[in-house]
């Protein structure tokens, strides 16, 4: 068995849905609250702090530009996590982004990186989500939050309104993909031309996802240890899990090879913040599709934090002695 150490955790609940067209995302972080994260992370020995549900504004009249839709909402309900991440991380905890969708990645990642600039990201997901404003066919920003956060597509980005405040603060080499399955063509494009490490289902097959997570590991760290970023989007696992999801693409990553990434990444002792994005209670066709993707998230919260399957115990549990006899 496993003995773990004490961890910690401040959770942001994020409920936002402008990134995209379906509504319902909003509705992700409360279904993960009544799934009892909290209490099931506080029983498995981590010192939770709830940071609270954000209030995001809902800016009128926000017309699209460069076909980034809702450009002025999205820019500044990030704005408005970048901030609340960077608080958590201040206070020494790893921060839980329970969104929402993954536009929010943006505000999260860049919050993250005021306080340690020196990370690194696993994205885990069916698409690159790396689409610019002038690339993107739908203007959706939640397939675009990578563009506004690399510094060598800084030269490709248009001035949008409501990101005045963001600076680019990951370069080509801070970021692996994992899952990858539905990639547009200038997506591709920006992969191959930048260079950047992806494993698709087409390595996770070839591979398996232990010499992935291995590869990844070494990629990311060899040269130093620094705090590592997991923004995972449900629809990066088979729509079988998670089916309550707007983007779903089939031969998705298995629940089994998920856990793994995260134990993996609990055991390097580098993570240090998390993002769960894409639950949209409204999408599941019944209710057990919505209890599966919200249960799924929350096992891959739990594995991150330290539960495994081997089981585990305390650093303070003892063996008891029976009593002698009076």
């Amino acid at each position: 068995m496993s003995v773990k150490p004490k961890t910690s955790a401040g959770i942001i609940w994020a409920p936002f849905s402008k990134g995209q067209a379906r509504q319902g995302t909003e509705e992700g972080p409360e279904a993960v609250k009544k799934a009892g994260l909290i209490k099931k992370l506080t029983d498995q020995g981590c010192d939770v702090k709830d940071y609270g549900a954000l209030q995001f504004d809902d800016i009128p009249d926000d017309r699209p530009c460069h076909n980034a839709k809702n450009p002025r909402t999205v820019g500044r309900a990030n704005e408005k996590l970048a901030s609340t991440v960077a608080e958590v991380k201040k206070d020494g905890r790893t921060c839980v982004v329970v969104g929402g969708d993954h536009s929010l990645a943006i505000g999260s990642i860049s919050g993250h990186a005021k306080i340690h600039p020196d990370l690194g990201v696993i994205w885990f997901d069916a698409h690159t989500d790396i689409n610019t404003p002038l690339t993107s066919l739908s203007g959706n920003i939640h397939g675009q939050p990578v563009a506004f956060l690399l510094k060598e597509l800084k030269d490709k980005m248009p001035d949008i309104p409501g990101f005045s405040w963001i600076t680019p603060c990951l370069s080509a080499e801070d970021i692996v993909y994992i899952g990858l399955r539905d990639v547009d063509d200038a997506e591709h494009c920006i992969l191959k031309s930048l260079g950047i490490k992806y494993y698709s289902m087409t390595e996770i097959d070839q591979l398996g996802i232990g010499k992935v997570m291995e590869e990844t590991l070494h990629y990311l760290l060899a040269n130093k240890k620094r705090p590592i970023h997991l923004s995972f989007d449900v629809d990066g696992l088979d729509p079988s899990l998670t089916p309550a999801t707007g983007t779903p693409v089939p031969g998705g990553v298995t629940l089994r090879e998920g856990i793994y990434v995260a134990e993996e990444l609990y055991r390097t002792g580098l993570l240090s913040a998390v993002d769960i994005m894409e639950i949209n209670p409204c999408l599941g066709k019944t209710q057990e599709g919505v209890d599966s993707t919200v249960n799924t998230a929350v096992s891959i919260i739990l594995s991150c934090f330290g539960k495994a399957r081997e089981g585990s115990h305390s650093s303070s549990y003892h063996i008891p002695k029976p009593q002698k006899s009076i």
